[in-house]
């Protein structure tokens, strides 16, 4: 009787998901280090892993990578971002002097995009993802440290500086990626500009850390429309 030899790699997501999984954990680690030795800011280090942990979806989207493991990956992800909101596990994540449960709307994101976008036409999901890592992460950085002239939309302090951050790193991330896809033009920097004062606006009127969920989400929506009517 003939026995067919067993597959040598019977998971090939395994390998890119192990290559995932090795890039947070070294980023978190970075993050705790700097926070515990080096003494950064708290901003700081929860930005880097802000910005870091976004460019995961361009590795899924590169790896081809099944979007339920990615969906399986964010929902434990949430379960520590939840625990780490009470319990002192990740310091460098929520020691910015706020109450926020941005981690864990990140976390919710990330699926969420998994869920509707990786399994076809991923890159609208990468833009969403990488406007808020990007776009966020910067506004923030830049608004605390040259923010000198802030404004406040219902109790939410923000700085022309920080919304300008927002709005070009939009725009480029999503030029960039869109570019690459369907080649650069008129359109795509018209979607480009179209993303950019969407996912500004979200930021700015969302409160408590909903931003990273309503950012990436509104964000890949508006981008998907808008790709389907002029692309």
């Amino acid at each position: 009787m003939f026995i067919p030899a067993p597959d040598p790699m019977p998971n090939l997501d395994l390998m890119p998901l192990g290559g995932v999984v090795a890039y947070l954990v070294l980023l978190v680690a970075i993050a705790e280090a700097l926070n515990r030795f080096v003494h950064t800011g708290p901003e700081i280090t929860r930005k880097i892993v802000h910005i870091g942990a976004g460019q995961v979806m361009l590795l899924a989207w590169w790896w081809r990578i099944d979007p339920q493991l990615i969906v399986e990956a964010s929902a434990a992800a949430a379960l520590i971002a939840l625990a780490s909101y009470f319990l002192p596990i990740l310091p460098s994540l929520n020691s910015v002097g706020r109450q926020s449960l941005g981690t864990f709307f990140y976390a919710l994101s990330i699926g969420a995009i998994a869920l509707l976008f990786m399994g076809h036409h991923p890159h609208h999901g990468v833009i969403g993802i990488l406007v808020m890592a990007w776009g966020d992460g910067l506004a923030a950085l830049v608004g605390q440290r040259w923010g000198a002239h802030p404004y406040q939309i219902w109790g939410n302090r923000k700085s022309w500086e920080g919304t300008a951050t927002m709005a070009l790193a939009s725009f480029a991330v999503t030029v960039l990626i869109l570019g690459t896809v369907y080649g650069f033009s008129f359109p795509v920097m018209g979607i480009g500009l179209g993303v950019a004062i969407a996912a500004t606006a979200l930021e700015a009127i969302s409160q408590f850390g909903i931003d990273n969920l309503t950012v990436p989400l509104g964000t890949a929506l508006i981008c998907a429309s808008c790709c389907a009517r002029w692309l």
